[in-house]
């Protein structure tokens, strides 16, 4: 069907809209990667936009050689990759169970667990909490509290409800066992929902912050975030930097140093989310239309 004049001008304007916070979102981080590349002559200058200026790479040789950076992706990686295993474990545990119609009490459960969602301890009580558990300065007290997303959980659930009953029934009959439907149907057929749920729960652990400069007090378990954090607020970074030489500091500014922090923390999660794009578009959008 042929598009009317006010539909055109409507697609024109969303486009534009479109266009122009896909470019406020984009622009900031090709200036960060610019200035990473850029010797400390253009940079101190000012001259550098959107395009490298005397191309190097001295900042992340730098970077890599003179700081805990690699320590610090080395825990980014572990509390990512195991943080979102055990999260999408749980979050399958508690979604399964509260999907079933037959479940006793299901109402309940799930109203008891949406509370939690819109009112929580805060800060301090949280704090106590994971201290009198003894989980200071270890990774638990980061994953603790983030087993169970309540928004990731109902996305799940009320996916979990939209499957046919029949194929359910049809196993069961076949003498499938709980576990086993859950292990060679349910889960294989939610492929495209647990990708966009694993992709929230590794951008959340990816980008921990307060949490990791709350409970953790050994520099040396710091991830990127707050290590990035740390070198953009710090005042003498080129004096922080370890084991460089003076020739080594002659084309290094601070700010390309930090740049380079924020883009070796951003560079990931950029390559993996094409990746998951395609199920993070699906997945979405799955129990939203029923039919």
């Amino acid at each position: 069907m042929k598009a009317t004049r006010g539909e055109k001008l409507f697609y024109a304007v969303n486009y534009v809209v479109l266009g122009l916070i896909a470019l406020s979102c984009l622009l900031p981080m090709v200036h960060i990667a610019a200035m990473s590349l850029s010797d400390a002559h253009h940079v101190a200058s000012g001259h550098v936009v959107f395009w490298p200026l005397g191309w190097t790479t001295d900042a992340y040789t730098s970077l890599i050689e003179g700081s805990d950076i690699v320590n610090a992706f080395r825990n980014n990686v572990v509390l990512t990759v195991v943080g979102t295993a055990l999260c999408m474990c749980c979050t399958v545990l508690a979604a399964y169970p509260l999907s079933r119609r037959d479940m006793y009490g299901r109402r309940l459960f799930t109203l008891a667990i949406i509370f939690t969602m819109l009112f929580t301890g805060g800060i301090i009580p949280n704090y106590l909490v994971i201290k009198g558990l003894g989980l200071i300065d270890s990774y638990g007290a980061i994953w603790l509290p983030a087993l169970v997303s309540v928004f990731n959980m109902l996305v799940l659930k009320t996916y979990f409800e939209s499957m046919q009953v029949e194929m359910e029934e049809a196993a069961r009959i076949d003498g499938c066992s709980e576990w086993r439907l859950i292990a060679q149907i349910v889960l294989p057929l939610s492929v495209p929902v647990l990708a966009a749920l694993t992709l929230f729960y590794a951008v959340a652990f990816w980008n921990q912050f307060m949490n990791v400069l709350i409970f953790m007090n050994d520099p040396a378990k710091y991830n990127l975030t707050v290590l990035v954090q740390q070198m953009v607020q710090s005042q003498s970074m080129m004096q922080d930097l370890n084991n460089l030489q003076p020739e080594d500091m002659a084309n290094l500014t601070p700010e390309t140093i930090k740049s380079a922090g924020v883009v070796v923390m951003l560079v990931p999660m950029l390559i993996v989310y094409p990746f998951l794009q395609k199920y993070f578009v699906k997945g979405v959008m799955i129990g939203a239309v029923k039919g």
